[in-house]
């Protein structure tokens, strides 16, 4: 048992972070105190009433301390310590997916798009935006307003007549000569620039000049054009603009219930609204809303790999979190000031009432999809005869196209939903193109043959298809259940006809029992749930695939060729299907290719 007294005696009273560890030696929480010695001595009294604390304490084997030259610096470590550690105690943002921008690359006819990732590429990012949602629909607008290119470079690039975007009147077609000038397409480009930066006045202003230049030189076409853009712009500015004194600010609204707490962040850049989204932390069960208000924050805002940035101005609802710490953090990480606003009025207080609103709007929505997700499983425990409760299961499923880049997809879904983060793509190789069973054989014997862990075993399999994928599963099984924890019960699920959603057989593995539920089921509805999900995640992951190897060159995999000898080649030989069909000597005959390269990349074409 932990010496709490002993260990009180050499703490020291300047500010810094603590780590508790249990028995396993397992960070089990990561905390920041002003004072550590006065915080850590709250958690060894004998009158503790939080129930989270009495069980956290019980828990404790060690505490190991890190002193801090603030408090501001101890916020910021203990953010990236619970990163690192994920502690079972603490609250927990599962939030590193990095956010989306809108791109304008830098071509001479510049295209714009949506963006997630590293900023490699030139051009100018506009954002982050607060999901892909919110870019498709800006994406569509700008498409309306402006008409720039938002095709990819190799289809513009081969484009001898317009497309159907510019007969829509949605792009200027700087693919195809004399349709558009060079200085025309880079106006448009600079006016969504503005647009997306916020200067909506500006570009109006400029729209209107160039609409009575164009009325004056009696270019009625191009007025015409330039008004249609006028009005809609007008229309979106009606409907994006909040207030302009509120031109950098997030709003942040909370809502707790049930053991689950939402917050709804509305972002607001240049007077607009961006969009919104709501967050559901993992939260220790009797944690106190002070703690959950500060942890989302700094979990929000310290995230640097999900290219967050980070306002100066956060309206919330929590008046006891610490504002004047968490916003020397922020201001310490953004390299400017950043202040954080609980007692709001006016405008503001609108703002946190709606976002208050959308909150408990989406809490509600996720405890009625909690409840029925239950209902679903407990009904397929029904189904099956389980006397257990099914904590977890998986289905797998392949995709391909003619047997080409094959991947088999493995979700997981346990008592609450789906479970994203455990979600597995298995890229297939070494087999019969368009063997099926072979490509089920490959997956299942990658999940499973090196897993001894209890809670990674699923209770139940799902294999989506009839009986062949299902006798390819059993097979796979049988050969590691010596190694498992325990075995899973298999279960195929067959298309009905037509492939109509229920009208599936469920088989049941090794005694290919069938199972028949109604359509109204609700572990039917459960089932084709999971099935879907393992379907729409194959197909996903074998389009990446096929997009990844329809967009690389057979030449970028040959030794020696680099970019430059690539065009070389095409250019001198006509194309790619010239090349194949060419001799080793008449492509030695291309500049810069000696005959011994030649012969490689002979080779290579002709394996």
């Amino acid at each position: 048992m932990f010496d709490s007294q002993s260990f009180l005696k050499n703490v020291t009273t300047s500010a810094g972070v603590y780590q508790m560890f249990d028995v396993d030696d397992v960070v089990i929480y990561v905390g920041k105190a002003k004072n550590l010695k006065k915080r850590l001595a709250s958690y060894f009294r004998s009158n503790i009433t939080n129930g989270k604390t009495r069980i956290l304490v019980s828990k404790i084997a060690d505490v190991k301390i890190i002193v801090t030259a603030s408090e501001i610096e101890a916020l910021i470590l203990e953010n990236d310590l619970i990163k690192h550690h994920m502690p079972k105690y603490n609250v927990l943002l599962r939030d590193d997916k990095s956010y989306p921008f809108i791109f304008v690359s830098d071509h001479k006819h510049p295209r714009i798009t949506s963006h997630r990732g590293a900023k490699k590429a030139k051009g100018k990012y506009y954002g982050p935006y607060p999901n892909s949602g919110a870019v498709r629909e800006s994406l569509h607008l700008m498409q309306k307003i402006f008409p720039i290119r938002q095709c990819e470079d190799a289809y513009y690039r081969n484009r001898s007549r317009p497309c159907l975007q510019y007969q829509l009147k949605r792009c200027l077609a700087p693919c195809v000569k004399g349709l558009v000038s060079d200085d025309d397409y880079a106006s448009e480009v600079k006016l969504a620039g503005m647009f997306l930066s916020g200067n909506s006045q500006n570009v109006l202003d400029t729209v209107i000049e160039k609409m009575e230049l164009a009325s004056q030189s009696l270019q009625f076409e191009a007025a015409a054009r330039y008004r249609d853009q006028l009005t809609a712009l007008r229309k979106v500015q009606e409907q994006q603009w909040i207030n302009s004194d509120q031109s950098d600010v997030d709003v942040i609204g909370f809502n707790y219930d049930h053991g689950i707490a939402c917050f709804h962040t509305l972002f607001i850049r240049n007077g607009k609204v961006l969009g919104s989204r709501s967050y559901y932390p993992k939260i220790p069960k009797d944690t106190d809303t002070e703690e959950l208000y500060s942890a989302f924050i700094l979990q929000f805002y310290l995230n640097a790999s999900a290219g967050r940035q980070i306002p100066r101005q956060i309206l919330h609802s929590a008046p006891q979190i610490d504002d004047g710490a968490i916003e020397g953090a922020l201001t310490s990480e953004a390299g400017y000031k950043v202040s954080l606003f609980n007692n709001t009025r006016g405008e503001r207080a609108k703002l946190v009432d709606m976002a208050q609103r959308n909150a408990r709007i989406g809490l509600e929505s996720k405890l009625a999809q909690k409840g029925t997700q239950l209902q679903r499983v407990t009904a397929l425990e029904k189904a099956i005869d389980s006397d257990a409760k099914i904590a977890r299961m998986e289905c797998f499923d392949i995709s391909h196209t003619s047997g080409q880049q094959t991947v088999a997809s493995c979700v997981v879904f346990d008592r609450e939903g789906p479970a994203k983060a455990q979600y597995r793509k298995f890229n297939i190789e070494g087999i019969t193109p368009g063997d099926d069973y072979a490509a089920m054989n490959q997956a299942l014997s990658r999940r499973f043959a090196k897993a001894n862990d209890p809670a990674l075993i699923p209770d139940i399999l799902f294999i989506d298809g009839g009986r062949g994928q299902l006798s390819e599963a059993e097979a796979v099984m049988a050969k590691y259940q010596d190694n498992l924890p325990k075995m899973p019960l298999l279960l195929g699920v067959a298309k009905g006809e037509g492939r109509k959603a229920g009208l599936e057989t469920l088989f049941v593995g090794i005694t290919r029992e069938i199972i028949d539920l109604e359509n109204d089921n609700p572990a039917l509805h459960l089932i084709q749930h999971i099935r879907d999900e393992s379907h729409r995640f194959a197909i996903t992951g074998h389009r990446a695939r096929r997009a990844k190897v329809k967009n690389t060159s057979t030449l970028e995999s040959i030794p020696g060729i680099g970019p430059k000898r690539r065009q070389a080649l095409i250019k001198n030989m006509g194309g790619l299907q010239a090349l194949k069909n060419a001799s080793q000597a008449e492509i030695a005959k291309v500049p810069g290719i000696s005959g011994e390269l030649a012969q490689t990349i002979f080779d290579a074409l002709n394996d």
